[in-house]
């Protein structure tokens, strides 16, 4: 039964036969109630009837009115429309973004600006640019302020700024002034400019009147050179610092997981976007997880490092296309005993860094990135994005698939399980013993042979059958052919999506 509600008034229910003596004073809500449905297919059918809510009975004050049957005003939520319990996007935890900073953030540092100033140099070079060109404006302007009001003091303690020493009245009075045509601090800046800038006009020159006005224009030009040499070099560094260069370094979105010649493989792709190539590049990684001691201590970043390289030629690059980069998931891996489903429900994540040399500037510059462990993809495959273009002649990169994977069979068990699925599978292979060679053989041979055998299984005249020798939780009775037994078939599915071929 569906109720539709139109307004929001109420009324009361009265008996049946019965009408109402005395109408309320309240708003009225006309009620609707439709006949309940022949069946479930028509309410199917019809997708206008469903979904069948139920609104219990609520009090005024919920539909807007008061006790008194006035309505009243709401306040506005602060909740979206479109949010539903579940829907909010789950932040996880990371120590470097996808861009390469890292995310850190230092507090509680003792003296910390008296060590950034002792430190200039590369405190300027870590600003941004508005702070950097804001301090290179400032530099030159108040060191032509300063110096400005150094030469006026100057003039004034030498009766240059006297009405009768103007620049007008020297020749009648026969004045030497230490700086020609100067009239007042206007023209001890514009003096102040041209000696710092050595642009020298030709209007305003230094005397040898003032020994003081000698000195000082000796120290200005000095410190001019120094000033000038000082900020070209940090905007000089700031355009050339390796993290720009970084930026033209790819890495994949996601890394994947797959099998390679018959082992599972962890792997990445990297990129270089400039033709001008990194020299000796070498990539790294490192995983960041939670492990405890054996004395219980819990180190919550713990790194460890993971061997990693590409093709057959180790972790050193000879960066001229993308490339992917390969960790083997062996008995030395620290994702050995990890299965599909812990990769999920994990808390991990993977740096990688990139290292080399530009050969351009001949600056060493790194490139980092990271991944989590919903960033992997379980059984995919990188597409290839190297191909040869014979109308060109040369090899053709196409960056549009540099994050595009392929979906491939893969086992969802883990390297180690699939590791002792093919020692079994070994054991399968291995030819049983036929009765002719049991009869002639000895007694201490066939005493062997009834035993456990050295894949772990043990022989009889017609059943293998996997004991406890291996530390697997699966236990098969499996047949072999003859004596009237069927036959074994030509896959076994084992758990967790692992099979191994009889």
């Amino acid at each position: 039964m569906r109720f539709n509600f139109s307004n929001h008034s109420t009324s009361e229910a009265t008996s049946a036969g019965e009408k109402s003596t005395q109408p309320l004073t309240a708003h009225k809500r006309p009620l609707t109630i439709e006949a309940d449905p022949d069946s479930l297919d028509s309410v199917i059918s019809n997708p206008q009837s469903f979904p069948i809510t139920i609104v219990p009975n609520r009090p005024a004050s919920f539909y807007g009115l008061a006790a008194n049957g006035k309505p009243f005003k709401t306040q506005p939520s602060c909740r979206s429309r479109n949010f539903r319990p579940g829907s909010m996007r789950r932040v996880r935890r990371r120590a470097v973004f996808k861009n390469g900073d890292c995310n850190v953030v230092q507090k509680n540092l003792q003296r910390r600006r008296v060590r950034f100033l002792q430190d200039m140099y590369t405190t300027m070079v870590d600003w941004q640019w508005r702070w950097t060109l804001l301090a290179f404006a400032l530099s030159f302007i108040l060191s032509w302020l300063f110096f400005a009001l150094l030469w006026w003091l100057i003039m004034y303690t030498h009766g240059d700024l006297e009405e009768l020493h103007m620049p007008d009245n020297q020749e009648e009075s026969g004045w030497s002034p230490c700086v020609s045509a100067i009239d007042g601090f206007t023209s001890c800046f514009l003096f102040s400019i041209e000696t710092q800038h050595t642009i020298g006009y030709g209007v305003r020159t230094t005397s040898p009147e003032c020994p003081e006005a000698i000195f000082m224009m000796c120290f200005q030009s000095i410190y001019g050179v120094m000033s000038s040499a000082f900020m070209a070099g940090i905007v000089f560094a700031k355009m050339t610092r390796a993290k720009q260069r970084a930026q033209t370094l790819l890495f994949s979105k996601h890394a994947v997981i797959c099998q390679r010649d018959g082992s599972l493989s962890l792997m990445f792709r990297v990129g270089d976007m400039r033709k001008s190539h990194i020299i000796g590049a070498g990539v790294r990684a490192q995983l960041i997880r939670t492990r405890s001691t054996k004395e219980g201590e819990v180190m919550t970043q713990h790194f460890t490092e993971l061997e990693i390289g590409t093709d057959d030629s180790g972790s050193d690059l000879f960066f001229i296309w993308p490339m992917v980069i390969e960790h083997k998931i062996d008995e030395n891996s620290p994702l050995y005993e990890m299965n599909a489903t812990d990769m999920l429900h994990d808390k991990f994540e993977i740096v990688v860094i990139l290292e080399g040399t530009v050969e351009s500037t001949g600056q060493s510059a790194q490139a980092r990135s990271s991944y989590i462990n919903t960033e992997i993809l379980w059984g995919h495959r990188f597409d290839p994005v190297v191909l040869y273009n014979k109308d060109l002649q040369a090899y053709e990169i196409d960056y549009a698939r540099f994050n595009e994977t392929t979906q491939v069979d893969t086992p969802l068990c883990s390297a180690r399980e699939l590791n002792e699925i093919y020692k079994i599978q070994e054991g399968f292979r291995t030819p049983a013993p036929t009765s002719t060679a049991m009869r002639h053989s000895s007694p201490n041979s066939s005493t062997h042979s009834s035993n456990t055998c050295s894949s772990g299984f043990h022989s009889g005249d017609s059943t293998l059958q996997y004991g406890q020798t291996r530390k697997l939780r699966y236990v098969w009775q499996l047949s072999v052919p003859g004596n009237g037994r069927k036959a074994l078939p030509n896959r076994l599915p084992l758990r967790r999506g692992c099979s191994i071929d009889t």
